[in-house]
């Protein structure tokens, strides 16, 4: 089971106001701050809210965090501050650990991945909400999400609201705010914004584009979670919580693009392109996979705007940060977008290895055509049909791999990777050289042997920053491995097939290179 924090201002739970108080149970924490506050948990304390959660509330409190692998901490400035339980939030040992001696629990777990997400959401929530009894817990806090009481909530929806009911009627007292779109440096709710409006002069969207919403600043959504470990223990409810403003989804964007000095944004808004469609769009033009765009998307598909203010008489200071001056603080603090540049790079890279091994290539020469071939060898037009996809998937998720490295400020591994790519777009285009100019078949399966393991090497890094990105170079590395069997075989079944001796391979190969430049030249020249 893999649990995750959940998208920041994306559809999680909400319950209905007014819920039935459970009975009120001691604390029995132990640990306290000068300010005379208990110890609080954070699970998710990785993700975006969570991790922005931590530093508010050790100003006022000590802390635990509840993380699976604390390689998630490092670059945190609070990280040596807080006390790390490592433990799974779906394994009861772990929770019993995590919540021995808490104060006020914030819930901010979800299920992402695929399968029966809800059922294992509703494990989850269930665990949570009896543990955290057991072991005294005052406060439960959960991030839910704004929607509509009337409508039919996709499932995502329906499970984000049955955690905030489950949390309710549990033995703890529970505090479940909703909020819309989170404004954020670094949210996904941002992050789909931004790379949107930012990539997208012209586009064509859903009708949600359409709709009302009431954006909060990240600021004001972290202050709200902190108050809420305050409220009194009679309370057990959902709160909604939002900023000043309430805009339509496209006036967002056109905002945004007024910050960031962009042009006005063409949008179309159209009927057919469906919420599926719509977050597999949203994942092929933005940085946000598709898994958690499809519930960003599902999360906008009602008007989400707050139904009361509760809330404000618990906080100092009701109002709330604009969404323009939301939107330039989100941006000032966004990292570059280098999407575009890392794409024209990558493109520009493998078009260059293309035109070499195109260059090079010769299937229609009678030394190719003499050739001895295993009779599972695919026909010549399928090679055509298979590495055209295959180019087109190592550019792009190549350029979507740097950007999620260069959004992390991980360079070391941007260069590696780049150095990485080079050198197995040489070893693509130099199998073509290899095989059917210098004509030496060992050469050439021990060329193919290389680039399969290169490719692999691409895939298990392309992997750190999304396992679809590893899957799908994981193609590309399985096909260099089929290359590698049919070139070894062909050289099996041609022991003479006039490779050149060794001292006459420096030769052949500079023979063969500069036949290469040649054409090249000339056609640059004809295209001139």
């Amino acid at each position: 089971m893999t649990s995750h924090l959940a998208p920041t201002g994306g559809p999680v739970s909400d319950s209905p106001a007014g819920a039935d108080t459970p009975p009120t149970r001691t604390s029995t924490h132990t640990s306290t701050h000068p300010s005379g506050r208990g110890l609080a948990l954070v699970t998710g304390a990785t993700g975006y809210i969570g991790a922005a959660l931590v530093p508010a509330l050790l100003a006022t409190r000590p802390v635990r965090v509840l993380v699976r692998d604390p390689a998630g901490l490092r670059g945190r400035t609070w990280a040596t501050e807080v006390d790390v339980v490592v433990g799974d939030a779906g394994n009861d040992d772990d929770l019993r650990r995590a919540l021995d001696g808490v104060e006020v629990a914030y819930y901010l777990v979800h299920s992402m991945d695929g399968g029966d997400f809800a059922q294992r959401d509703r494990e989850l929530a269930t665990s949570f909400a009896r543990l955290a009894g057991d072991a005294g817990v005052s406060r439960i806090v959960y991030l839910g999400g704004l929607h509509p009481d009337d409508g039919d909530l996709s499932a995502h929806l329906a499970s984000r609201a049955e955690t905030g009911r489950i949390l309710l009627d549990g033995p703890v007292p529970a505090a479940c705010l909703q909020a819309a779109v989170v404004l954020g440096a670094g949210s996904a709710s941002f992050d789909m914004l931004r790379y949107l409006t930012g990539r997208l002069p012209v586009m064509i969207t859903p009708r949600w584009i359409d709709n009302a919403v009431q954006p909060i600043a990240a600021e004001d959504a972290v202050r709200c979670l902190v108050a809420a470990a305050n409220l009194p223990p009679e309370v057990n409810r959902a709160f909604d919580i939002g900023g000043p403003d309430v805009v339509r989804y496209r006036e967002l964007m056109q905002r945004y693009a007024v910050v960031a000095g962009l042009r006005p944004r063409r949008i179309l808004a159209v009927p057919v392109l469906t919420p599926w469609l719509a977050s597999h769009w949203v994942g092929a033009v933005t940085p946000v996979p598709a898994a958690l765009a499809k519930p960003l998307v599902l999360s906008l598909a009602h008007p989400v705007v707050r139904r009361e203010r509760d809330f404000d008489t618990y906080l100092q200071d009701p109002r709330g940060i604009g969404v323009d001056a939301a939107l330039a603080r989100a941006h000032a603090e966004s990292p570059p977008d280098t999407g575009p540049a890392n794409l024209a790079r990558t493109a520009g890279a493998v078009a260059a290895c293309v035109a070499v091994g195109g260059l090079a290539t010769r299937p229609d020469s009678r030394w190719y055509q003499a050739l001895a071939k295993p009779s599972w060898q695919p026909p010549p037009a399928s090679f055509g049909l298979v590495w055209t996809p295959l180019y087109t998937i190592i550019a792009t998720v190549s350029a979507q791999h740097l950007t999620a490295l260069d959004r992390d400020g991980a360079r070391e591994e941007g260069t590696a990777y780049r150095r990485a790519l080079g050198v197995n777009l040489g070893l693509n285009a130099l199998w073509s050289i290899l095989f059917f100019r210098v004509r030496n078949l060992p050469l050439a399966s021990a060329g193919a042997a290389a680039l399969a393991a290169s490719s692999a090497d691409l895939a298990r890094r392309a992997s750190s920053t999304g396992r679809h990105r590893g899957l799908l170079l994981g193609g590309y590395a399985a096909w260099c491995t089929f290359a590698t069997a049919l070139t070894t075989d062909i050289t099996h079944r041609n022991p003479d097939s006039g490779a050149p001796p060794a001292r006459a391979l420096g030769r052949a190969l500079a023979r063969a290179v500069g036949e290469v430049r040649a054409a090249v030249r000339a056609r640059t020249g004809r295209a001139s």
